[in-house]
């Protein structure tokens, strides 16, 4: 469930326009909607009331200050995945103790800077990067809480480039060396192992794969107890999907069931990194649209939106609906929808059945919550766009457009030029 629809024939944002955000906004630009985040947000964690349980928001899914402070409200951690990333949820009042550190490539000031930040713990995912840890925390006179990420082999049935779990995946820790670096990382004056963590992908649509995932690492949890490692915390990742294309979801309550039980008796506090299941359905893209084109067997409507706004279709073949702001013939057509980068991939939709939707009339292309402002870019020279915050009958702009003066002012021309 989210908070956009239609009253009296407009799409509204909880109780707000949309028309009325694009009149004093301009177009294109993102919209997210506070009910929407914190219904998804408690749904998520109502699973887990009766557990010890801990939900770090993924902050690389929707990093705008204003949504990381909704969620902090609600009580939510953070997993990141840089310094950058750090720095945003501790900005917003997120507690250093309930951030964890995730990703491949951390650098030894990223390490150093998380450090004496005092974040809960780091998922190490390599031999070079644990050793870079113990040197940096020896350096500090302090000591690393870790968790190694395991790479469990298991396909999470999702799209290539979000499946993250597989041997052949750049992520984790090989499962046959688990044993091996938790003996290894014990003996390591500024390591403190503290927990096992995994991931097995994004926008996964169906429980087996976790369940299986879920299963074999609380096996390793057991053998890694009997060999005498102190495992106190088990990192279970993300992944959970969302409807794009009325997909079949399992919902959050049957995801809380399915983990517990497959859990059950580990005497772990869990910990979550949902993103998009949180934030994807609370976002939209408006844009209006410029031209209708024609050719001999395809009409093409050119929006102000584009691949460098939201990328995902272009990068991942992703479907996104996209509806009309404004009801109105309910007769439908096919039409391809394009924007205005000079590249043929710059396509939000292909022969999407539409009602008539002329010059200046405005789209949502909906579920943008996740991956969209946060993966934008400025190229071909497009500012990049604003990022609007709803809640109940108020909005704010919580990015705003930049100036093509900001934009050229990025780049410094050399005196000998």
């Amino acid at each position: 469930m989210d908070h956009f629809t239609y009253i009296n024939g407009q799409l509204h944002a909880e109780d707000v326009a949309l028309e009325r955000i694009a009149k004093e906004v301009g177009t294109p630009f993102y919209c997210y909607s506070t009910a929407t985040i914190a219904r998804h947000y408690q749904v998520f964690a109502e699973g887990f009331k009766d557990i010890k349980a801990t939900i770090c928001f993924a902050v690389k899914a929707n990093s705008n200050l204003a949504v990381l402070k909704t969620l902090a409200n609600l009580g939510s951690g953070a997993d990141c995945v840089s310094m950058g990333e750090i720095m945003r949820a501790l900005k917003v009042g997120i507690k250093a103790d309930k951030i964890v550190f995730s990703g491949v490539g951390k650098t030894r000031a990223e390490l150093k800077y998380a450090l004496e930040a005092g974040i809960m713990q780091f998922n190490v995912e390599s031999e070079p990067e644990l050793n870079a840890l113990n040197e940096v925390a020896i350096e500090l006179g302090s000591t690393a809480p870790i968790a190694f990420r395991v790479n469990p082999d298991i396909d999470a049935g999702s799209h290539d480039k979000i499946s993250t779990g597989r041997k052949g995946d750049k992520f984790g820790i090989q499962w046959e060396k688990a044993h091996e670096m938790y003996e290894i990382a014990s003996n390591m004056e500024g390591i403190d192992v503290q927990g096992v963590s995994i991931h097995i992908g994004s926008q996964l649509s169906d429980l087996n794969p976790f369940e299986r995932a879920f299963e074999k690492v609380a096996g390793l949890v057991r053998s890694l107890k009997e060999a005498g490692h102190d495992i106190k915390r088990l990192d279970l990742g993300g992944g959970l999907g969302i409807p794009y294309n009325s997909e079949e979801i399992p919902h959050p309550a049957e995801y809380a069931k399915m983990t517990i039980a497959a859990t059950k008796g580990l005497d772990c506090e869990l910990v979550f990194e949902p993103g998009r299941l949180i934030v994807g359905n609370a976002g939209v893209l408006v844009t209006a649209a410029i031209y209708e084109k024609y050719t001999s067997d395809r009409k093409f409507l050119i929006v102000d939106a584009a691949m460098n706004d939201l990328i995902r279709p272009t990068l991942y073949d992703a479907h996104h609906e996209i509806v009309a702001v404004k009801e109105g013939d309910p007769a439908k057509r096919p039409v391809d929808i394009v924007g205005p980068i000079c590249e043929t991939g710059d396509i939000f939709a292909k022969r999407r059945l539409l009602p008539q939707v002329r010059e200046g009339d405005l789209l949502a292309i909906r579920s943008a919550g996740a991956y969209g402002a946060v993966q934008s870019s400025g190229y071909n020279s497009r500012p990049i766009i604003p990022e609007v915050l709803v809640n109940g009958s108020e909005y704010a702009i919580v990015r705003r457009r930049e100036t093509y003066a900001e934009m050229l002012g990025k780049d410094q021309i050399p005196e000998w030029l």
